[in-house]
């Protein structure tokens, strides 16, 4: 029985070869099998590994857009799989992992916390998606959702580490996890790094300073990246009142 074809196809050779990049791709599918490790390890109970977990789907996300750029392998499907997978990865994962781990104690205001992460992270990738072209690319709107995703993995990680478990903090977690998600759908804006130019040379003293950041971050992770995002997340604010007073300055 002979193959029908679809018109389209045979007209068009473009159709037929079309297909997908596979290296940022691998990236992408990395941090997805990431985030979605550090949801099968909380409900195992050991969520200092979902917190790491959750830490390595931040690295390989910030990846394959570099890794697409620099290969010239964007595509629409790249950067619609990796929204999905940021769901995922900064959405879903970390909201049960702070619910399994603090929240889930707390009755429905520890799942309506766990909630109201999960939602505001949705609403600030769609959000994104859809202002790309229209925001200053040297800011974010809003709490970027691996950053607010990193805040609260970190928390889980260093509590653990200082020897404390979930239901003794749960109260920090609850406040933590609503302050990161209101902040991904506020106007605040954060500094977004994409004006800094790694081709351009630069003093050497930025050199050691880097190797410091590396010893600094190598003798505590935990409290080093909670401190480092917890301080991320508060600079938008301080910029905020910064630039409101700047304009009260003016207007006097």
């Amino acid at each position: 029985m002979p193959v029908i074809r679809p018109r389209k196809a045979l007209m068009n050779p473009e159709l037929r070869r079309r297909g997908i990049f596979i290296l940022p791709n691998l990236f992408t599918t990395a941090a997805l099998f990431s985030g979605f490790y550090a949801i099968v390890q909380a409900m195992n109970g050991r969520y200092e590994y979902s917190a790491v977990a959750i830490f390595i789907a931040m690295v390989l996300d910030g990846l394959d857009g570099r890794v697409a750029r620099l290969t010239h392998t964007q595509s629409a499907f790249g950067a619609e799989y990796d929204s999905l997978s940021d769901m995922v990865s900064f959405g879903a994962a970390p909201s049960l992992v702070v619910y399994e781990w603090a929240l889930k104690g707390m009755g429905k205001l520890g799942w309506i916390a766990a909630f109201i992460y999960c939602a505001c992270a949705a609403l600030r990738l769609a959000r994104f998606n859809t202002n790309l072209d229209v925001v200053d690319k040297r800011y974010f709107q809003g709490l970027p959702s691996p950053a607010a995703a990193a805040l609260v993995a970190g928390l889980v990680w260093v509590v653990l580490d200082l020897g404390y478990t979930g239901e003794e903090a749960r109260w920090y977690a609850c406040t933590l996890t609503i302050f990161a998600g209101v902040t991904m759908v506020s106007n605040i804006r954060y500094w977004s790094g994409k004006d800094i130019n790694l081709r351009r040379s630069v003093p050497f003293i930025v050199v050691p300073a880097i190797a410091l950041a590396y010893i600094l971050l190598s003798s505590y992770p935990p409290g080093i990246l909670f401190a480092l995002f917890l301080g991320y997340a508060l600079s938008g604010y301080v910029l905020a009142v910064w630039q409101w007073a700047q304009a009260r300055k003016t207007i006097a």
